[in-house]
């Protein structure tokens, strides 16, 4: 009978630890993709934008918290990267201090792609030797882009360009740019499937669900970043709603119709957003304006017509009763 020879054991204790570690990295969610962290350096907003041909992306690879920083974690996804990254950075660890902590006591280290950045620009980036091909990471001046299971190595340096190139945008709509380049370099191996982008601001949130300045999904659909864009430019839409509305409430009427022309002009098939400043309208004395507004409206759906009558009682429209039967005419 032939001895095991002892000298084989680290090897052996290696190889089935390695085993091990694999197996449970495998349990992981997956999060094969491409992302951005990014930082305004005039507004100071943090941004996460992400895209990958897998269900829900958005829900384990982007984190962010405003004055503290944004992570991306991603390839076999350590949702713990999020929230513990977060909270090292605000207690003043640096992005790449904090990263570095986190990845030396990860066992899977060597299966993540993980990306920090904190209020103050700091950006670390780690790629891990056993992500599969292309992966590969950039980190630049308040940014970094990172892919892995890539078509070619054109993706992450495209993404790069990109963010550099889209100098003039604002910041969501710099990301999104990245993205785009990113997809049209080649983008992820096996197709798209979701896209997400959460932007936050460089100052403390003075309330929690204040938190995320944009938070938006597309979890399922066949173009995601196209889906990702439109919601963008209706994100947009309605805060240029609430800025008129802000300004009806302090008087200025021609900030008011300003900011209600703005969100009219991005999403002009909305009927609410026409409603609402047709009702805006009204309150201030410009019936006459209104009215016309008011027609096109009923037209197309009678229920406004229904809510209408209903507005009186809850103090959102104050006209008279013959003004509001003037509407309900029409």
């Amino acid at each position: 009978m032939k001895r095991f020879d002892i000298r084989f054991l680290p090897i052996l204790f290696f190889f089935v630890s390695y085993q091990i570690n694999a197996q449970q990295v495998y349990k992981d969610q997956f999060a094969h993709t491409f992302s951005i962290v990014a930082r305004d350096k005039v507004t100071g907003e943090m941004a996460v934008g992400v895209q990958s041909h897998w269900f829900s992306v958005g829900s384990i690879v982007s984190w962010g918290k405003s004055g503290v920083g944004v992570v991306a974690t991603q390839s076999f996804v350590n949702p713990a990267y999020g929230p513990e990254g977060l909270s090292l950075i605000e207690k003043g660890t640096s992005a790449k201090e904090a990263l570095d902590l986190l990845v030396a006591k990860d066992e899977g280290k060597d299966f993540r792609q993980v990306a920090f950045l904190d209020h103050k620009g700091n950006t670390a980036a780690f790629t891990g030797e056993k992500c599969v091909a292309s992966a590969h990471h950039i980190i630049g001046d308040n940014f970094a882009v990172q892919a892995n299971m890539m078509l070619n190595d054109k993706v992450v340096p495209a993404m790069a360009e990109a963010f550099e190139k889209n100098k003039d945008l604002p910041l969501a709509q710099r990301v999104v740019k990245v993205l785009l380049a990113a997809q049209e370099a080649g983008g992820d191996i096996r197709g798209k499937q979701s896209a997400a982008l959460i932007v936050v601001d460089g100052s403390p949130a003075k309330n929690v669900w204040e938190d995320k300045k944009i938070h938006l999904r597309v979890d399922d659909h066949p173009t995601p970043l196209v889906e990702l864009e439109r919601l963008l430019k209706v994100h947009e839409a309605y805060q240029f709603m609430n800025n008129g509305d802000l300004a009806i409430e302090e008087g200025d009427m021609s900030k008011a119709f300003a900011a209600y022309n703005a969100a009219e002009q991005l999403f002009p098939e909305n009927l609410e957003m026409k409603y609402w400043k047709a009702i805006a309208m009204a309150n201030n004395n410009k019936l006459k304006e209104a009215l016309p507004i008011f027609k096109t409206i009923f037209q197309k759906d009678k229920n406004w017509r229904e809510l209408t009558k209903r507005l009186p009682k809850s103090g959102l429209l104050n006209i008279s009763e013959a003004q509001l039967n003037t509407i309900l005419s029409l």
